[in-house]
């Protein structure tokens, strides 16, 4: 989305690595040292409670970033931010993404306008966690987590569900034993198979369907010229 100039001031400073599920890239109170454009994969933004109890905010793919903010000048993070699906990712130093952004328009735009969507899929989720039942929050996640790694078997256990949406194992053991029963997807250890995605979609709430249209509204906003989309392919 960025224009070629703006987005080669990035291409130099980023790498791609490969990420597995469980790691950590951030804490809160952490001032970030990278950050992370993924190209399929999915990252949890978690808040952490004093006890130790999580609670999932918002989720990354290929649409957004991790650690934008520190673009702009010293930031703290508020969140955990954990890998979720296998990673894989473009990083840069905090370093040298500063010095790009301070250079270019373009960047710190299109920094504040993803803070804006991110900001709105957070609302959208405390709504959704308040408002909505446990299976249709279920079914969003599983949409969400399809939508960033391309593929209809999505790698979700019943332990991560249960602390991703604050709901006991049993009470995901259920839905999706319901969920199995009706057609909708093919649930075994470890792993989801969507066999009918737009069942799937109905069961969900409209939550997954703002949060799309939030990511896609950013992109049709933002506008300029093919670049940074190619440098990602190009490092590929």
């Amino acid at each position: 989305m960025l224009p070629r100039a703006d987005a080669e001031r990035l291409n130099p400073a980023l790498t791609v690595v490969s990420l597995e599920p469980g790691i950590v890239l951030n804490e809160p109170g952490d001032e970030p040292e990278r950050v992370y454009f993924p190209h399929t994969g999915m990252i949890s933004l978690l808040a952490v409670m004093a006890d130790g109890k999580l609670a999932e905010t918002a989720t990354v793919g290929r649409e957004g970033v991790v650690g934008a903010m520190a673009g702009l000048g010293q930031h703290i993070t508020q969140t955990r931010a954990v890998v979720q699906a296998p990673l894989v990712t473009s990083r840069i130093a905090v370093e040298p993404f500063r010095r790009a952004v301070h250079a270019s328009l373009p960047l710190r735009d299109m920094i504040v306008r993803y803070n804006d969507a991110l900001l709105g899929q957070v609302q959208i989720t405390a709504a959704c966690n308040a408002l909505h039942t446990i299976q249709r929050r279920l079914a969003r996640w599983i949409l969400q987590t399809r939508d960033r790694i391309d593929t209809d078997t999505v790698p979700l256990t019943q332990e991560l569900l249960s602390e991703m949406l604050g709901v006991r194992r049993s009470s995901i053991s259920d839905i999706a034993g319901r969920l199995q029963t009706t057609g909708v997807i093919r649930y075994s250890r470890g792993s989801i198979r969507i066999v009918d995605r737009p069942a799937l979609e109905a069961a969900s709430c409209e939550c997954y369907r703002l949060i799309r249209a939030q990511s896609e509204r950013l992109a049709s906003s933002i506008g300029g010229t093919p670049g940074a989309a190619q440098v990602r392919e190009d490092l590929l």
